[in-house]
C-alpha cells in the first residue's frame, strides 16, 4: 500500500514561518493540499511565504505572534480557529540562537530570552493547541537541534543548547500524555541547515577565547553529499511527520543532519 503524504483539506500553523525550514515547510504544506497559517512576529516578515503559497494555488494567513506571550498564542489560536474552523499540525519551529558568550559572562535576561523564546514558546504553543485537537487528533513537530542533544561542543551556546534539550524532554512528555487525544507529538533535530538563523547571533568571540577547548573537527565533516541539508529537506520530512503516513510515529526523535553530528 502506497504511503498517503496528501494532506488535503487538513490545517497546519508554522510558527516562525517567514524564512528558513518555516518558510520551506509551510510552502510544502501548502503543496500538499494543506491550508496554512504563518505566526510570525512582524506580518512582514512572513509575507513573502504567503505569496508563494498564493501563487501556487494555496491558502495561507498570517496572524502576528509573540510566542512566547502567552495571550498572542491564545489570540493566534482564536484567529485561526475563525478562519479555517479546526487545526490538524502545528509545526513548532520558531526560535533563535540567542546570546552566545560563557555563562560566567552571561546576563540572566538574556538566558531568559533565549529560554522564553525557544523553550516556553513550544510550551505555550502546545498546550493552547490542545483544546481544539483532542477531538479528532493530530500532528505537533517540534524544532529542537543536535545541540543539546548529540553536541555540546558549541561553546558559549549553554542558553541555546538548555533550551533544545527542554524541547526533547518536553516534547516526549507531550506524546505520551497526549496519546490518549490522538495527538502525535514528535521533535525534529536539525544539524548545519542553510537557513539565515545566525544573522542575527553575534558571538562575542573575545570572551569565548578562555572558554574554548581546542576540537579539530574531520576532514569532510558533513558525511552525507559532503554539504548541509536544506530547508526543502527539513520540509519534506515535515509534510511526512504532518500526514497519515507517519500515523503510528510519535515520542521520537528524528535527526537531520546527513549524521554529521555522530563524528
Amino acid at each position: 500500500m502506497a504511503l498517503n503524504q496528501k494532506l488535503e483539506g487538513k490545517v497546519a500553523l508554522v510558527t516562525g514561518g517567514g524564512s528558513g525550514m518555516g518558510k520551506a515547510s509551510a510552502i510544502q504544506l501548502a503543496k500538499e493540499g494543506a491550508r496554512v497559517a504563518l505566526a510570525d512576529i512582524k506580518e512582514k516578515d512572513a509575507l513573502n511565504t504567503k505569496e508563494a503559497i498564493e501563487a501556487a494555488g494555496g491558502e495561507a494567513v498570517i496572524i502576528e505572534t509573540d510566542v512566547s506571550k502567552e495571550e498572542d498564542i491564545e489570540n493566534c489560536y482564536k484567529q485561526l480557529i475563525d478562519r479555517f474552523g479546526k487545526i490538524d499540525v502545528i509545526f513548532a519551529n520558531a526560535g533563535i540562537n540567542g546570546k552566545i558568550t560563557p555563562i560566567e559572562d552571561m546576563a540572566v535576561e538574556e538566558w531568559d530570552q533565549t529560554i522564553e523564546t525557544n523553550l516556553r514558546s513550544t510550551f505555550l504553543t502546545v498546550k493552547h493547541a490542545i483544546p481544539h485537537m483532542k477531538q479528532n487528533g493530530g500532528s505537533i513537530i517540534i524544532t529542537s537541534s543536535v545541540n543539546g542533544n548529540r553536541i555540546f561542543s558549541n561553546f558559549g551556546f549553554s542558553a541555546y543548547s538548555s533550551s533544545k534539550a527542554g524541547q526533547m524532554a518536553f516534547g516526549k512528555m507531550a506524546a505520551l500524555e497526549l496519546s490518549k487525544y490522538n495527538i502525535r507529538v514528535n521533535v525534529i533535530c536539525p544539524g548545519a541547515i542553510e537557513t539565515n538563523i545566525d544573522e542575527n547571533t553575534h558571538p562575542e568571540e573575545d570572551n569565548l577565547k578562555k572558554i574554548e577547548i581546542p576540537v579539530e573537527h574531520p576532514e569532510g565533516d558533513q558525511p552525507l553529499q559532503n554539504r548541509p541539508g536544506k530547508p526543502e529537506e527539513v520540509a519534506d520530512l515535515i509534510v511526512f511527520l504532518g500526514s497519515d503516513a507517519s500515523r503510528h510515529v510519535s515520542g521520537t526523535e528524528l535527526y537531520i543532519d546527513g549524521a554529521a553530528s555522530l563524528l
